[in-house]
């Protein structure tokens, strides 16, 4: 912490300052999230606001580096929770979205061991590389996804040099160190480019409380059928649909897969649903085309919702406890891709599609399905979608989204 900020604090009452700086860290830290969750993409706002934020954890008091972190934990991830009551265990809402703002807070609360913006910076940087739990959807350098800087982590590094190295060079030369900054800049984005197929992508809005009752099922399959013989009429080489958009097991449903084989002859058909095998559950994506289908397999599960990242014996415990059992899926053991038309393609469900394992190799297109209605009403879709872009953007890939609830679109 500089002179000028302690000089600043000691003249206020300092528990109110520190909360003060931590509450507006986090809101720098979130902005670019909420702007874009209402429509709203500002690059010189997001550059700005993102310098903010890392310059204000690089310098704050120690004790307003673990409100920061709180806040942005609650900022960020306020939705976990809302899964828990669709698995009969509502009363857990609050208390995760509690735990998420405290492990959070612990996250960043590594910069409150030190008053050197250097180390924290080197501090910031190693916390780049670390998920909590398996969870990665807090990426540092996010918040200049839209902005005038990379995502790179040479870039990221640059920028935090930047911003710390001022406070150990006296003037004139003070303000040198920001001309690193120039080097963080975005000159050259990867090259994207859109596949040579003409593709559909249906959002569909099915509320999760409603999406599994049985008087739902055959609504849903009429929309299914009905949004294929649209999509077919309008001359498109491909229609996909969301995550389990059929909420069952496919394997065990042969009508429906004999259907689907018959209207894959003049267009394919990409659909999420489950797989029963060898009496173990596969979240998975069945592509239909010229009258044959194919199974991928998810590769990466969600934590804490379809797999517990603790040691077994806890495993076992909250599975049992707060999933009935339900958290148990199986994954592929490595990714999937398949072809459509000549064309090859990348699988990825949901949670995955904004992992780094899934654009390992060669990846230009990506087809991508998901169930946000699990996190409804909430922000969710929005940072997933940030994320699918930060991914497709460092590996130059496309991705081809297709939701429950929102998010369905062309991501680059």
């Amino acid at each position: 912490m500089t002179k000028k900020i302690q000089n600043i604090r000691d003249n206020y009452n300092p528990l109110l300052f520190d909360i003060v700086c931590g509450v507006v860290t986090a809101l720098f830290f979130s902005a670019f999230l909420y702007l874009e969750h209402f429509g709203i993409t500002l690059k010189f706002i997001n550059t700005l606001f993102g310098v903010f934020a890392f310059a204000l954890l690089l310098y704050i008091p120690k004790r307003a580096a673990l409100i920061a972190g709180f806040f942005i934990g609650l900022l960020w991830f306020y939705w976990i929770g809302y899964s828990f009551k669709y698995n009969g265990v509502g009363y857990m809402e609050s208390i995760i979205t509690l735990l998420f703002a405290l492990v959070y807070m612990l996250f960043f609360g590594v910069l409150a061991l030190t008053n050197s913006a250097l180390i924290r910076a080197l501090m910031l940087f190693a916390l780049s590389f670390i998920e909590p739990f398996d969870f990665n959807w807090l990426q540092m350098e996010l918040l200049f996804i839209d902005s005038y800087f990379g995502v790179q982590k040479y870039q990221f590094a640059l920028l935090l040099a930047a911003l710390a190295l001022p406070s150990y060079i006296k003037k004139p030369y003070t303000l040198l160190p920001l001309l690193l900054l120039i080097f963080s800049i975005n000159f050259a984005p990867e090259a994207q480019k859109d596949a040579p197929l003409k593709i559909k992508l249906v959002a569909t809005d099915i509320s999760q409380d409603k999406k599994w009752q049985r008087e739902s099922l055959s609504p849903t399959i009429e929309l299914i059928f009905s949004e294929i013989r649209e999509a077919k009429e309008s001359g498109y080489d491909v229609v996909i649909f969301p995550e389990s958009v059929f909420p069952f097991f496919m394997n065990k449903a042969p009508a429906i897969v004999d259907e689907l084989k018959k209207s894959s002859y003049d267009i394919a058909i990409v659909a999420g649903s489950l797989l029963s095998e060898d009496g173990m559950h596969y979240n998975v994506t069945y592509i239909f085309e010229d009258g044959k289908f194919e199974v991928a397999k998810k590769l990466v599960l969600v934590p804490f919702g379809e797999y517990i990242p603790l040691p077994k014996f806890a495993q076992d415990f909250i599975n049992n406890l707060f999933f009935g059992g339900a958290s148990d899926f199986k994954t592929a053991t490595e990714p999937t891709d398949f072809t459509i038309k000549g064309v090859k393609f990348r699988n990825a469900i949901c949670y995955e599609a904004t992992c780094q394992e899934i654009y390992e190799g060669e990846v230009d297109f990506v087809i991508a399905i998901s169930n946000n209605a699990w996190f409804a009403p909430s922000i969710e879709p929005t940072l997933q979608k940030l994320l699918m872009r930060y991914y497709a953007r460092k590996n130059g890939a496309t991705i081809y989204h297709s939701a429950n609830y929102r998010g369905t679109g062309i991501v680059q």
